[in-house]
Parts: C-alpha cells; structure tokens; sequence
C-alpha cells in the first residue's frame, strides 16, 4: 500500500510540475493572466504545451489509461475509462489542431485534469491508509525475535522460526512471539492490544497466553501450541483484512450505480457534443462542454462512498477486541432490533461461586475456613467455589483428618479436632443434624435458583452456603447501555426457570426464555424474526452454534468455542457482554457514514451534471471548464473519504474494567 501511494504521489508531482507552464503558455495564461513571455526557442506556444504535455499525459495520466484497458478487458466500466476519454479527446483534439496548423488547443485542460485527478487519488489513498492502521498496528505487535530453551540452552531464533512444542522462555517486559501455554512461572500479563481487556490478566502453569500480548513482571516458560497464520494475532489480522475487502450490501448497490453512471456520462457527454453543435457553436465549444459532462460525472466518490466507512469502522472495533468478519456483518449489526443473550458463560461467568452465607452462631470466616478444610482435595465445581471464597477472605488453613466422601451427598472429616460435615440436605439426614433456623434460609436460595451446600460442625448445622453462576461484573452495565439504544434484550438459557429470572431480575431484563432445549433455541430466534424483528444472538457454546447461524447477527463469546466463533458474524475477544452494546454504535455509525457518503455522491451529480453540460450557460453564463471540474470531482471524493475518517472520533460506550478472564 506505502508503495502505491509513493508513486502515485509521484505522478501527481510530475502533472503538477509541467501543468504550471502549460497553463501559462495557454489561452489562459495569455488572455486571463496576462502572460506576456514568448515561447522558448522561438516555438509556437501550442507546439510548446504539446511536448510539456506528453510527460504528463504518458507517464503521469498512464494510470488511467491501464486502468480503463484492464475494465475493458473485464467487460465493465469504471471512473478510470471516464477520466481516459476525458483526457484524450481534449489532448488528441489538441494535437490535431497543433499539427494543422494552430487554433483553439485544450493542453491545459487535459493536463490539469489529470494533475486534479491524480492529486484526488493520492489523497484517497493516503486516507485509506489511516483508515487501515488498525490492521498494521496489529501486525507490528508479533515481535521479530524469541527466545528458546534447547536442550538447556537459551538461543534467540526468529519468531517465523519458532515451531509448536518449542519451549519458549518469556522475560519480563517482552511481547509473547507466539500462542503458548505456561509451564513455569507466575505473572501478569496486558492482553489489551489483542483483546482490548484493559487490566492485566494473572497467568499461571496451564494458562494460556496470546502471541503479542506483553509479559509484565514475571518470568515465563511456556510451550507454544500455534505460530504462524495459526495464532490468534495472524487470525485477527486476518479476519479484520477480509472484512475491509469485503462488500456491504449497500456497496454493491453503489457499484451497479457507478457502472451505468459511466454509461451516462459517456451518452451525456456525446449527446451534449451533438446539441451544442445543432445550436450553431464551434466544434471546440462544444467539445469543451463535453469534455467537462465526462470528467464530473466520475463516479469516484460514489465508489468510495462505503469502502472507507467500512475500513474505518473494522478498524475501530479491532482496537476494541471486536472483530466484524465481513462488511456485511457490519450492516446487519446497525440494524438490530432485539439481543438474545444466552445465560451461561455469556450473562454469567460460567462456573460456580459463593454468593451467600448465613451462618449461625460462628462467623463467616470460620465457616469458610472449615468446609474449605474438607473441600479442599475435590474436584466438584462446588467444592472448588467454596475454596476459592475461603482464600479470598483469607480463612486460616486448618488440619484435616479422616476424611470420607458420601457419593452425591457431601464429604465428613475432623478438622481441628471437630467432625464437620460439608453437603446437601440429604448428608444432613444421614448425619442426624437438624438445620433449626437455617432451614428458611436454605428453602428461600433453593427458590431463587440457588445450590445450597449446609456446613454442620459437631452435629450442629453452623452455617448454609449459597453457591450459583454469578453474573459478570458488566452484564448489568450491557442490559442498561442497549436498553437506552432502543434494543430489547431476551435471556435465552436451558437452565431452570427459577434460576434464570434470579439472574434476569439482578440484571434488569425483562423478558426470559427459560428451560429450552439446545435443539430448539434456533426456532426461539425464528420466531422472533417471524414476528418482523432483526434479531442478534450472543453465545459461546456448541449448543449456541444453530441459533448463532439462525440470527440476523451472530455473536460469539471470544472465549467460547471453536464452533460458535466459527458460526458467528462477530467475535467478542474479550468476552464482555458490554462490548454487544459497542457493536451496535459502532455499526449504527458506520452505516449512517455509508449513507451520508452515498448520498453526497449522489447529490453531487444531480447537480453537478447540468451545470458542466452548459445548461445554465445562455440564461446565467455560468461555464465549467473541464480542469475546474477535475478540481470539483477530486474534492467531491476526498469529502467522502475524510467524512468516514470521521468515525475514528466516535464516541464508544465506556470499557468495562472487569471485563476479562483466564482460565487453564
């Protein structure tokens, strides 16, 4: 792309350059400027602007001249046979005049159309290129070199050299070179670049870390399991490139527009040659009319019009961790009405956790430190959840002894001393051990969808536990910010009733639909599209997968599966709910980019059409000549390129600060 423009710029810097005599050797040097130098080398000034000329005309206008021979050979037309005809009927007409003997030559015309033109190009393509930083900053992430221990050996290899099952040894402070899983050592790592996640994320043997992201304090060795076009980094890259190259729905309606608008600026400008002509002026009149029809009806603004919008757009949610797969995606995100969010591992964490304790005649500490003794060594989700609370509240190790495991009921061992038994209430009837009071307390969590786990110590109930799939910390926060944007939000779920309104309630959604069955939550979003609505979907699972592939929009959970990314329109790296909500305003704003775009395009050669064809010239004497049109048409497109620049100043939702999580 550097290169492109590079020579574009020089093309332009050559038209430039030889237009300034030309124009100054022309009739409008002489007759408007008062340029009174005669020609060089006692040359007449046509014969003096025909040889500057074909530098411009062969190497600075080429361009166009390829570019039409290659639409031609394609069977289709483009602004690149408009501007060719433009350029050559005005230059040709020139010569033939010059080699006659002189008269009314259009030199300058032809060769500042090409310099306004090529000056159009080059800063379109500039603007193109700020549009596609986001793709070059993720490429510049992956670092050249990485480190790798060989047979106890540090040996610093390219990172194009690095293989899966290499061990890699990660210093503090340096990029990660590749996908890797850590086998030794502790730290933090900032994934924001990738994932848009703003806090570091606490790494640890069997955790995953993202080629690109930095180490920050800790030493690493970790085995990498993708490199290459394999790690997530050369997949984002990938993703967000087929999304800029791809074609919104509205731009195909814009390319079918530009290919007959070539067809009438070709008849219009014939058939204006041919009215001036019956109407008694000079060929040379009625060539200049023509010539200006050609060259301002060229739909360059009209091509450009949702190409740079969706550029900037994709861009804008890469830095957010949201990954739009193609424009059309983009489009159909602006359009939704209705988000259906799956419970589990979207609206919730996805794993267990302590959210109540009532203990009786202990404190929660001592509660936590107990049943912690006895969970400590299992593996159920339950027993993991009541541990992880006890290190939070910073509960005291204590002693364990004869420990037993009761299959589905619970465990009983001595700690300190005491016999404590950690379970349901059915381990609290094989024990003998009334709740007493606590049995409100267990009946009303049980209601609210909520396990509950009894700690007895010494045949005497202590405490009730209540343990449920929490919320993440900004799924309250998504509901709230796509409620104010007009979209209703559904909880979709296979879980309980009870449960699922628990959840619905804390997070403010109003409707819940609960206990469905994986098979049949496609049919869920199909009746919501039956009844008119476009729908987006939000999942992470396998069993998310057909109603992801039923939405009008589907969007996965980057921390989800395999298949429901692959089935998605849209990837959420961070796995936050709010960054739906991010989705949605930065798709809204796009398409309104889109639409402003086409349809100052459009305007522009309504208007613009019958003034260069000299329709207003009898009546108010108002003449285009063709190089001030050039100037027009190259500024009509470098609007439309700067306004979809724009939407990099777009005002996002606030980034959740809580957003991310790492799991083994």
């Amino acid at each position: 792309m550097e290169g492109m423009v590079q020579d574009m710029r020089n093309r332009f810097l050559v038209a430039a350059v030889l237009s300034v005599p030309i124009v100054l050797w022309s009739p409008i040097g002489r007759q408007v400027l008062h340029f009174g130098v005669p020609g060089p080398f006692g040359l007449r000034d046509d014969v003096f602007q025909l040889i500057l000329s074909l530098p411009v005309i062969g190497y600075s206008g080429w361009v166009f001249f390829d570019g039409a021979f290659s639409a031609l050979r394609a069977r289709t037309l483009d602004m690149n046979i408009l501007v060719s005809v433009a350029i050559a009927s005005g230059w040709v007409y020139s010569i033939i005049v010059t080699l006659r003997g002189g008269g009314d030559v259009f030199y300058e015309a032809s060769t500042v159309l090409a310099t306004f033109v090529l000056l159009g190009h080059w800063l379109e393509m500039r603007a193109r290129g700020g549009a596609n930083d986001a793709v070059r900053a993720l490429l510049s992430l992956a670092p050249a070199k990485a480190i790798v221990i060989k047979d106890g050996e540090q040996v610093e290899v390219a990172t194009s050299d690095v293989r899966v099952g290499d061990l890699l040894l990660i210093r503090p402070g340096a990029r990660i070179p590749v996908d890797a899983v850590v086998e030794d050592g502790t730290s933090e790592v900032d994934e924001s670049v990738v994932t848009g996640e703003s806090l570091p994320v606490s790494k640890a043997p069997g955790f995953e870390l993202i080629g690109g992201s930095i180490n920050k304090n800790g030493t690493l060795r970790a085995r990498a399991t993708k490199v290459g076009s394999d790690t997530a980094l050369a997949q984002i890259v990938k993703l967000v490139e087929e999304a800029q190259s791809s074609k919104a729905p509205g731009q195909q309606l814009a390319d079918r527009a530009a290919f007959w608008l070539v067809l009438v600026a070709l008849f219009g400008g014939t058939l204006t040659l041919i009215v001036w002509l019956l109407a008694g002026r000079t060929f040379s009149q009625a060539i200049l009319f023509a010539i200006t029809v050609v060259v301002i009806t060229c739909p360059d603004a009209l091509g450009l019009a949702t190409p740079t919008a969706i550029m900037v757009g994709t861009g804008l949610g890469a830095r957010r961790g949201i990954l739009f797969k193609n424009a059309a995606a983009i489009e159909a995100t602006a359009r939704v009405q209705v988000v259906v969010m799956d419970k589990t591992g979207t609206l919730t964490k996805g794993e267990p956790e302590v959210t109540e304790i009532h203990a009786d005649g202990m404190s929660e500490e001592e509660v936590l430190a107990f049943a912690a003794a006895v969970e400590r060594d299992s593996e159920h989700p339950l027993a993991e959840a009541i541990v992880r609370r006890a290190m939070q509240a910073g509960a005291t190790e204590r002693k364990v002894a004869d420990f037993e495991n009761v299959p589905g009921h619970g465990a009983v061992a001595t700690v300190d001393g005491r016999r404590v038994a950690v379970g349901n209430a059915s381990l609290m009837d094989l024990e003998k051990i009334s709740l007493d009071g606590l049995a409100s307390r267990r009946d009303d969590m049980a209601t609210e969808g909520r396990t509950v786990v009894v700690v007895a110590v010494d045949g005497r109930a202590s405490a009730v536990i209540g343990i449920s799939d929490a919320p993440r910390p900004s799924a309250k926060a998504a509901v709230e910010t796509l409620q104010r944007q007009g979209v209703d939000v559904v909880m979709l779920t296979g879980d309980n009733r009870a449960t699922a309104e628990r959840i619905a309630r804390e997070l403010g959604i109003r409707e819940v639909m609960a206990e469905v069955l994986p098979a049949d939550k496609a049919s869920k979003i199909a009746e919501l599209q039956r009844a008119g609505k476009k729908v987006a979907m939000v999942g992470d699972g396998v069993n998310d997968a057909p109603a992801l592939a039923q939405a009008d929009v589907g969007v996965a959970i980057g921390a989800g599966t395999d298949v429901a990314i692959e089935t998605a329109d849209v990837v959420l790296m961070r796995s936050d709910p709010l960054d739906v909500a991010t989705a949605i305003t930065i798709g809204r704003a796009t398409l309104r980019k889109m639409r402003q775009n086409l349809g100052w395009a459009i305007g522009y050669n309504a208007i613009a059409i019958p003034i260069a064809a000299g329709v207003f010239e009898p009546s108010f004497g108002l003449v285009l000549r063709p190089e001030i049109a050039a100037l027009s048409m190259s500024g009509s497109s470098l609007l439309v390129a700067v306004n979809a620049l724009l939407l990099k100043g777009l005002k996002l939702p606030a980034a959740s600060q809580a957003a991310g999580s790492s799991t083994p």
